[in-house]
């Protein structure tokens, strides 16, 4: 009997031991970490199991203050991960670098006998670069590729009928053309060579080389990972195991160990460990645990009460008493503004609750825009890609402005673009949000163009990663006329209509001389009106905008140049500039609070209004388009799909805008062309 309770008391120690033992923080990359919140209850119960962007930035910004955590290791792999996106975790792993931890990073290979640029450069970020002794190091620089399909249209018998606002609205050269054209050429070089510039700074930086030894390595690429070791591309040549091995030394023994093995960086003491031998052996062992775990649990901690307490305490004794409210808006400069000059006049909402302002309360709420900028709650679910829909967007905005805990907004956009209506009505929602006298910060993601540069227009200060790919201010719309092609296959069509243009988006005819003059007009009037708002946004004249509108892509770097975006930076800069512009204390961490709740009760219950947060998180789904979608469905479902458009009746078209490709919407989404509106970026492809 006696046994037990030695066992027991064994057990609780060992528990002790594991609470303060130190944390090797471990990080998934070899699958594109998420980026945004799932609309709809089950795709967010399982998103639960992938890693997410704001796991990693967050954890790591959590473990570069917390002395439990002197290591972090990362399992790298090629997996298509944008340059935005590496950009924003090499910058968590340098702020965990020069908070005094090692990071050490492992590939199996870095592209095998292929391009493995882009792992390789997150890589650079860290102290230590792993590769499996069987491994290649792929560094063989940037390059993108584009399809031209005019050739096989005309074999099918596929006209096609667009237009668009300007030269650099490449969207419909991919169906036009059969090759670039020299405006389209010189976008696509110069987002190459902007991209290739910060690949080769970061590698040469992370390195110790000069950019010209970059260069030819990349030249030489790809090399065989014993050539990588010898020219200094990478520092060792392990398994796995050895790796964890070589981590959990550096814990062990911080300093005497990482010397012993020619690390560039010793490992931070992981601190105090409980008293006692047998404690001291059971803490030494450090614990392996994901970033998502990590960050769950560091929150869980922050948020606790003894936290809050301790945090209180620090600060006097008044803080217990003592309620802190705002300053006056002309208190100083870090004053938050009750009506900001650039929404003056605009009408504040009814249900627009303002901030209360007591700092221990005051959060930032983060409000996720993704995918292509659609019309109405969106088609979001378990077997589709995220879409930034306007109704839910909109009711996340209200929302927040009803919350009077939250004194401060920052608008994740990582958006192709889509709609112009549904952008339009996601900026307006952003606007009247600011008008409530709270900062709004936009931060961009990998990609943040045309209709998701048109939703940023609202904001204070626009953030960018360098490697962000936004701009494509301009405008295209469209048909694609199959008519030749039903007539190969024997598909013939009756056609009745009562008024001029009921069949103008028909794509069994080409557009009459009435209809293409009804298409113009619609391209002068989007396209004016973006390029005014874009004026009156950043403080330009209509013609400064012109001259770097008319369609072309820019990279982050090259946006910030030329005044389109503010500022150079991650989601974890923008929640601290919306911090700190709210006037809130500059010592203390931003809380930051998701809108909508991600919350799969909360999801699944229908909203009572509107203007209720669940709103925010409701997604529909669009019923089968008629009989032209059912008739296309049973001629080629692996092609066309259920969700191609009806065409008259005033029926709904495919992707929420001017009909767009009618029945072919399916197919020119599967080929990577923009099928969701007349603001969408042209399709770059893939950058690696």
């Amino acid at each position: 009997m006696a046994a037990i309770p030695r066992k027991a008391l064994a057990d609780v120690r060992q528990i002790a031991a594991r609470r303060t033992a130190p944390v090797v923080l471990e990080l998934d990359l070899t699958a594109d970490p998420l980026e945004g919140v799932p609309s709809d209850p089950l795709t967010l119960a399982l998103a639960h199991r992938r890693t997410t962007l704001r796991d990693v930035v967050e954890g790591l910004r959590y473990a570069a203050a917390d002395p439990r955590v002197p290591v972090v290791v990362a399992h790298i792999a090629a997996c298509g991960m944008p340059l935005a996106r590496i950009q924003e975790i090499r910058t968590a792993i340098a702020a965990f670098r020069a908070a005094g931890g090692t990071a050490i990073a492992y590939a199996d290979t870095f592209g095998e006998f292929g391009g493995g640029t882009g792992p390789y450069y997150l890589a650079c970020a860290f102290d230590e670069i792993w590769l499996a002794p069987s491994g290649d190091c792929g560094l063989t620089g940037l390059g993108m590729e584009t399809p031209f399909l005019r050739g096989a249209l005309d074999r099918l018998g596929v006209a096609v009928e667009i237009g668009q606002r300007y030269e650099y609205k490449n969207a419909v050269n991919t169906l036009v053309e059969r090759d670039f054209t020299p405006a389209h050429l010189e976008a696509v070089s110069r987002i190459i060579e902007s991209s290739s510039e910060q690949v080769v700074a970061g590698i040469a930086e992370g390195r110790s080389m000069s950019p010209d030894r970059v260069r030819r390595l990349i030249d030489l690429g790809p090399l065989a990972g014993s050539v990588a070791l010898d020219t200094g591309l990478i520092d060792r040549l392990g398994y796995r195991d050895e790796v964890y091995d070589a981590a959990r030394r550096r814990v062990r023994h911080p300093g005497g160990d990482a010397a012993a093995d020619g690390a560039a960086t010793p490992a931070r003491d992981p601190g105090p460990r409980p008293d006692g031998d047998a404690a001291d052996a059971d803490a030494a062992e450090p614990v392996l645990m994901y970033a998502s775990a990590y960050r769950r649990l560091a929150a869980r901690r922050e948020k606790s009460p003894v936290r809050r307490v301790t945090t209180l305490a620090a600060r006097g004794p008044g803080a217990f008493f003592l309620r802190e409210t705002n300053p006056e808006p002309d208190g100083g400069a870090g004053a938050p503004r009750n009506q900001p000059a650039a929404t003056e006049g605009t009408p504040l909402a009814p249900s627009v609750t303002p901030p209360h302002g007591d700092p221990r309360r005051s959060v930032v709420a983060l409000i996720h825009g993704t995918g292509p900028v659609v019309l109405g709650a969106g088609a979001s679910g378990p077997f589709s890609g995220p879409v930034l829909a306007a109704e839910a967007t909109a009711a996340a905005f209200r929302a927040a402005a009803r919350d009077d805990d939250v004194a401060a907004a920052v608008f994740r956009v990582s958006s192709p673009g889509g709609s112009y209506v549904a952008s339009d009505l996601v900026r307006r929602e952003a606007e009247l949000f600011r008008a409530s006298g709270r900062p709004l910060i936009v931060s961009m993601g990998d990609v943040a163009a045309s209709g998701g540069y048109f939703v940023s227009l609202a904001a204070d200060v626009i953030v960018a990663s360098p490697g962000t790919l936004t701009g494509s201010i301009g405008v295209f719309a469209g048909k694609q006329v199959v008519r030749e092609l039903l007539e190969k296959v024997g598909v013939g069509f009756g056609a009745v209509a009562e008024g001029e243009h009921a069949l103008m988006m028909s794509p069994r005819r080409p557009f009459t001389a009435g209809e293409r003059e009804k298409l113009e007009e619609f391209l002068d009037r989007v396209y004016a009106d973006f390029v005014d708002k874009v004026a009156a946004s950043r403080r330009l004249t209509r013609e400064q905008v012109h001259e770097l509108a008319r369609g072309r892509v820019w990279t982050g770097a090259d946006a910030q140049a030329h005044g389109l975006v503010d500022e150079l930076g991650g989601l974890a800069d923008a929640l601290r500039l919306a911090w700190s512009r709210a006037g809130l204390p500059g010592e203390d961490t931003p809380r930051v609070r998701l809108a909508p709740k991600p919350s799969v009760l909360e999801r699944g219950r229908a909203p009572k209004s509107s203007e209720d947060r669940s709103a925010a998180g409701v997604c529909g789904t669009r019923a089968p388009a008629g009989t032209w979608a059912r008739l296309a469905a049973a001629l080629a479902p692996d092609v066309l799909g259920p969700a191609a458009a009806a065409v008259g009746l005033g029926a709904a078209p495919a992707g929420g805008f001017v009909a767009g490709w009618g029945a072919w919407a399916p197919l020119a989404a599967r080929l990577g062309l923009p099928a969701a509106g007349p603001l969408m970026m042209p399709p770059l492809g893939r950058i690696g």
